[in-house]
């Protein structure tokens, strides 16, 4: 059996509708009117334990509402969720011990102490031993490079060390899963390469099941070998990375730098050819024409004098996966 069990959940919303405007707020005063909105409709997957899934989409896909419903803090309208075979709502006390959430627009740090001294609460809440949070908090610190930071006021802490000591917060308890919405947001170069490097780590070595939520690719394709797409409240996409990598990313834009006139070209592969001011910029579909013979057919019939090759990054092959699905 799967360790993380999502079987047709749907998340609905009531919300008030109101027009603009003096008249209808004082009418809404009296007399409310309200529309019904699926955050979420009826989405089921499976999570083995240990795997990372990138789980994506736009703006008000769903992706926070589930990840709200996975940690117990929602309760779907319909459907059902079993992890390690407990209810994340119903079992919700005994459940939160087993689980770690960061969400990166929200803190559970205390402002105007330091980061240490939320750590002495959470070390009571989670009734850890000093043994196992003085171990759990040094490897936490040393791993994410925050021994200094963590004695200052958060108030005081750069966006990305306080992510860090998020992070840290989060796994003092040594949760058996990770959940993580936007966890590298407005990060710099640094931070965000201490906190990849740290998932990865704590995956391999623990065994920590994440399930990351973002809108940076990068994030994805260091992280995740699949990912979940999710838009308009349903499941578009549930599989490999490489496989979207193979079908997405075949396409690279060759430009040449040539004073020749390349007009008649015609091989199998080219996808689009245009005019620019040294040359020509080209693009093919490598699974149809190599790089290679590409470039040899053109060097053995002009007169190239520079060539550029851009491969498509991962950015790319997921925003073609979006105009597959009208998202």
């Amino acid at each position: 059996m799967s360790y993380i069990i999502v079987d047709g959940i749907s998340k609905t919303f009531k919300v008030t509708k109101r027009n603009s405007g003096l008249k209808s707020a004082l009418k809404s005063f009296f007399k409310r009117e309200y529309v019904l909105i699926d955050a979420v409709k009826n989405i089921s997957f499976e999570i083995e334990k240990g795997e990372i899934v990138g789980y994506i989409g736009p703006n008000g896909a769903g992706k926070s509402t589930t990840i709200k419903m996975l940690s117990g803090i929602l309760l779907p309208t319909a459907g059902n969720i079993k992890v390690n075979g407990m209810n994340p709502f119903a079992d919700r006390r005994k459940y939160v011990s087993n689980i770690g959430v960061v969400f990166g627009q929200r803190s559970q740090l205390a402002w105007d102490i330091p980061a240490e001294d939320t750590f002495d609460l959470l070390k009571d809440i989670y009734k850890l031993s000093d043994e196992k949070y003085e171990k759990n908090k040094s490897e936490l610190v040393n791993l994410l490079d925050i021994g200094e930071i963590i004695k200052k006021p958060v108030r005081s802490l750069s966006l990305g060390q306080r992510m860090r000591c998020e992070i840290a917060a989060s796994l003092l308890h040594d949760p058996k899963i990770l959940f993580l919405d936007e966890p590298t947001i407005g990060l710099d170069a640094k931070s965000k390469k201490i906190v990849r490097d740290f998932i990865l780590k704590i995956n391999k070595e623990r065994k920590v099941t994440v399930i990351l939520t973002t809108h940076d690719m990068m994030d994805i394709d260091k992280l995740a070998k699949r990912i979940i797409l999710i838009g308009k409240g349903q499941i578009l996409y549930d599989g490999s990375l490489e496989k979207l990598k193979t079908k997405y990313g075949s396409y690279k834009k060759i430009t040449i730098n040539t004073k020749e006139n390349i007009s008649d070209i015609k091989l199998k592969g080219i996808i689009s050819k245009e005019k620019i001011d040294n040359g020509y910029s080209f693009v093919i579909d490598s699974n149809i024409i190599t790089i290679s013979k590409f470039i040899n057919y053109l060097s053995n019939r002009y007169s190239i004098n520079d060539m550029d090759i851009d491969n498509e990054g991962i950015d790319d092959v997921i925003l073609k996966l979006y105009q597959d699905y009208e998202i």
